[in-house]
């Protein structure tokens, strides 16, 4: 199975980014991501073994990190992988802690796999949603009105890829603190 650890909107800051997302002129052979797809990847896993689920959940379950109220602000274009983004400008620190270290622990947790290569760690987390896939040529972006998001919590995300479309299954979902914890 596919997993990656990722924050889902709520219901509202879902609409309000598919309607920003509704504005966007796109040609070819873009496609639109759906909506109830939205999502912002904290640390992508790739494939794992039922055995390493298990790892993964307990690495999810054992993390404290603080809640935090960011900003989706403008959207990007990405020739490579060819893709239209809603990001923020700035990410919260928590997030990138938290992403930072659900990527180490994955990539440990899953590395004793003796058959599983060892992923080299991803760049820092650059807070976004994807909007749209396939797009060939970069789309005028019109400016964009702040979507705020409150991250109260994060799940761990099973990836299906095989139809047409992509389609995402939570697989388990933790809170995040209201407070700063203590170091």
């Amino acid at each position: 199975m596919r997993l990656f650890f990722a924050l889902w909107p709520d219901l509202r800051t879902r609409e309000l980014m598919a309607g920003a997302a509704s504005a966007l002129r796109l040609t070819g052979h873009a496609r639109r991501v759906s909506p109830e797809n939205y999502h912002l990847t904290l640390a992508f896993v790739g494939e794992v073994s039922a055995t390493q689920l298990e790892v993964l959940l307990e690495i999810g379950c054992a993390q404290r990190a603080a809640a935090c109220k960011f900003e989706i602000d403008a959207f990007d274009y990405w020739p490579e992988p060819k893709v239209v983004v809603a990001l923020a400008g700035e990410t919260p620190t928590a997030l990138i802690g938290l992403s930072v270290r659900l990527q180490d622990l994955a990539l440990r947790g899953i590395a004793r796999n003796p058959g599983r290569p060892i992923v080299p760690a991803h760049a820092p987390l650059r807070a976004h949603v994807t909007l749209a896939r396939k797009v060939a040529q970069a789309p005028v972006l019109q400016a964009m009105s702040p979507i705020p998001w409150c991250a109260r919590s994060f799940s761990l995300v099973r990836s299906d890829t095989s139809g047409s479309h992509s389609v995402y299954t939570v697989v388990d979902t933790w809170p995040l603190l209201d407070e700063t914890p203590a170091e």
